[in-house]
């Protein structure tokens, strides 16, 4: 099934305050040393003060703390059990387009980080999964790695076209030759991960951020952002008929400013495919912060600002979205196989007005928690968010009708 947010072919990438700064002199090598010189050599100890003293987090959706999973490395880290480096570039998410535009346009910056890492952790070997869907984005990549001479080896893997391809535990399945989808697991991959070494696995974004400390030192990336929250974030900003955007912006920043004026008064889909549902007035009030976002909440999650418009219906676009994610999944367990078709099936019924919201909830309770991978937890957040953020868009079906229209003629007049 295709995405209902179609994966692009085309991006407009803007220039930010930190990692997309000077991306007018182009991605190649030299450009990059020109800009940053060479990677940095850094021990481990060095590494984890940086990341401590930014309190950098992950940008994967999650915004794990880096220096806990460093950390958790670095703890079974020995002689004998050399940790693997990955970078996860995959960005199965169609919304979301944050680590291609680092591919076409800050590449080096990406590696760099992954390189400086793999030396203070003395791994000799670091793997790049490169998207699967995304054919210039991997073509960035390659370009890039072909520049290259690094003192640890550096494996590229592609990813399988699915949505669920870029799961952590998919990716670790992937780079050990078996098919590139998720599995049960009882450990984290920071203890247990490529050939059951310690794995320090993070996407583009979050290597692009390592990268940057390394090479800036910790007192000038904290020029940026807030003081309780320092540094920058990418969004990926995808509104009707228009290429997808991808800007830097500060922590602290107001989220309104991203979007454009012909999106201004309707609902806005915050994290991607398994983020939640916000109303304009709620976006129109928020500053791009993790904490700040889950404590009205939303969340930051991938990074994804999705603004349909308002001639969209949000019931229509969760109803398109849920399908999709459930022809998406690993098809592996239980609440993959069964319950997000009956959950999607239940979602087109509230949409032509013969469904209940009960129902959802049945089905949503009955499928949370108690999938092999995160998937079904993420699909479960995005259809609760509707009904918890939106209820007149569900009263309205329910009567027979649909807010969309009304709410445009409305910001049309």
């Amino acid at each position: 099934m295709n995405s209902p947010v179609p994966f692009p072919d085309d991006l407009h990438v803007h220039p930010g305050p930190a990692l997309l700064s000077g991306i007018a002199q182009g991605p190649s090598l030299p450009a990059h040393r020109t800009q940053y010189g060479v990677v940095p050599n850094v021990d481990t100890r060095t590494l984890t003060e940086l990341v401590t003293a930014v309190g950098l987090r992950g940008r994967g959706g999650a915004a794990f703390p880096f220096a806990i999973k460093l950390g958790a490395v670095l703890e079974r880290a020995g002689r004998t059990r050399r940790p693997v480096v990955v970078v996860n570039a995959s960005e199965g998410e169609p919304a979301s387009s944050k680590d291609t535009a680092l591919a076409l346009t800050r590449p080096h910056l990406v590696l760099d980080g992954a390189v400086a890492a793999a030396q203070a952790l003395r791994a000799n070997k670091v793997h790049v999964v490169l998207p699967g869907e995304r054919p210039f984005a991997a073509a960035g990549l390659r370009r890039a790695l072909a520049e290259r001479d690094d003192p640890v080896e550096i494996v590229e893997h592609t990813a399988e076209p699915r949505f669920v391809a870029g799961q952590a535990k998919a990716v670790v399945e992937l780079i050990e030759g078996r098919t590139n989808l998720p599995v049960t697991t009882w450990q984290p991959e920071a203890e247990s991960g490529v050939g059951g070494r310690p794995t320090l696995l993070s996407n583009a974004e979050t290597w692009a951020h390592v990268g940057l400390l390394v090479h800036v030192g910790a007192t000038a990336y904290r020029r940026f952002g807030t003081s309780g929250e320092p540094g920058t974030a990418l969004l990926s900003v995808t509104t009707p008929d228009a290429v997808p955007h991808v800007h830097e912006v500060e922590y602290g920043a107001r989220m309104r400013d991203v979007l454009p004026p012909s999106v201004v008064g309707a609902p806005v889909l915050l994290g991607g495919f398994h983020g939640s549902w916000a109303t304009w007035e709620t976006v129109a009030s928020l500053r791009v912060s993790v904490p700040g976002m889950r404590s009205l909440g939303v969340a930051l999650g991938a990074g994804v600002v999705h603004a349909p418009g308002p001639d969209a219906c949000p019931l229509a676009v969760t109803v398109r979205i849920t399908d999709y994610l459930a022809s998406q999944s690993a098809r592996r367990c239980g609440p993959c196989l069964n319950g997000l078709p009956a959950l999607a099936l239940s979602l087109h019924r509230v949409l032509d007005g013969s469904g209940t919201r009960s129902r959802v909830e049945e089905l949503a309770s009955l499928v949370v928690r108690r999938g092999a991978c995160a998937h079904p937890d993420g699909t479960v957040r995005l259809v609760r968010s509707l009904f918890a953020a939106l209820p007149g868009e569900i009263l309205a079906h329910a009567a027979g009708g649909c807010l969309a229209a009304d709410r445009s003629r409305r910001l049309a007049s």
